[in-house]
């Protein structure tokens, strides 16, 4: 239950965010943010807040976050509007600078929650 309420806080988060630069700023189609939204919140909970966030610092993870979130919106975004790389490009580093900004918050949450791979090294080395 927790990785869930962590996922509808991190979408509660992002989705606005992502529809106010893309779909506003950009033209791009709620549908198009919708499913931009829902794939990259679910790829970068896995590996920034699961896997990177509990074994480096918040700032390593926020930066990964960034990177990611830049790379995946710039290429699934040129894929799902058709708008040209250099506009896409634009709309993904406006994107990923925010949405970073959002998770370097949320990567508190997670880390007070012990939802990532801690809380596994921690059962581990319990028995």
């Amino acid at each position: 239950m927790d990785h869930v309420k962590a996922l509808a806080i991190k979408a509660g988060i992002t989705l606005p965010l992502v529809y106010l630069i893309l779909g506003l700023g950009f033209g791009i189609s709620i549908m198009n943010v919708v499913i931009l939204t829902v794939v990259l919140g679910g790829v970068s909970y896995i590996i920034g807040d699961l896997v990177i966030l509990p074994k480096f610092t918040n700032m390593k993870a926020t930066m990964a976050d960034l990177g990611l979130t830049f790379i995946f919106v710039w290429a699934v975004g040129i894929v799902l509007t058709g708008l040209q790389a250099g506009t896409m490009a634009v709309a993904a580093a406006i994107t990923a600078s925010v949405i970073a900004l959002g998770e370097h918050f949320f990567h508190f949450y997670i880390l007070r929650k012990e939802l990532g791979a801690t809380k596994h090294l921690k059962a581990q080395h319990t028995h």
